[in-house]
């Protein structure tokens, strides 16, 4: 994959992506994982299929693959050695694409996006909302940094590289048929399961 539309996905592609995918790997972070995504799956019923959009090496599918053993689980990866670990599980299925190229071939019941909206290019978000939206036969979960507003901070040395907003008020508002089922924070502090100052949200589209 070299084509791509915005700096952000060369990035995320290239040996940052890399470097990314090596760092983050652990026991730990699926531990953490776990208690994550135990509180939110607590407010569905009847997940069957999982869909998750940018799921690097796989730890949250880890997680959720043991919360729920039943579910027909899949993945969407831009960085080729993040799909390289993401293969070795017989039980995923993987697309190597950049959200921008993504088409998915049926609905799931969950899609999830985590630490990934943060890293988009802000043109394209209108366009990766749709896919969440058309994605997504009854649940959407959003997991990222929040803000009220629009903000831009340095990453890691990198400008233009980490933004943040309410992504999931931006979708709310402009879905009708899409509600609010439940929310909250993780804080990097937690002394049990910490994730990085985390905001998620459990969305719900009406049938």
């Amino acid at each position: 994959m070299t084509d791509f539309s915005t700096p952000q996905e060369q990035f995320w592609a290239g040996q940052f992506g890399d470097d990314y995918t090596d760092r983050n790997t652990g026991a730990r972070w699926v531990a953490s994982n776990l208690a994550l995504f135990g509180r939110v799956l607590a407010a569905t019923t009847g997940v069957r299929s999982v869909l998750e959009l940018g799921a690097n090496r796989g730890l949250n599918l880890i997680a959720l693959r043991e919360l729920l053993p039943d579910a027909r689980l899949a993945a969407v990866e831009i960085n080729a050695k993040a799909v390289e670990a993401l293969r070795q599980f017989s039980w995923l299925d993987v697309t190597h694409s950049s959200l921008l190229d993504f088409k998915p071939k049926a609905p799931s019941d969950f899609v999830l996006v985590k630490g990934v909206l943060i890293h988009l290019n802000p043109e394209v978000l209108p366009g990766v909302y749709e896919l969440l939206h058309a994605a997504s036969s009854r649940y959407i979960c959003i997991v990222e940094y929040y803000n009220p507003s629009p903000v831009t901070i340095p990453y890691r040395g990198h400008s233009e590289r980490l933004f943040k907003r309410d992504f999931a008020g931006e979708v709310l508002g402009k879905y009708a048929d899409i509600k609010l089922r439940d929310y909250g924070f993780v804080y990097h502090g937690d002394p049990n399961f910490p994730q990085d100052d985390l905001t998620w949200f459990l969305l719900e589209k009406s049938s």
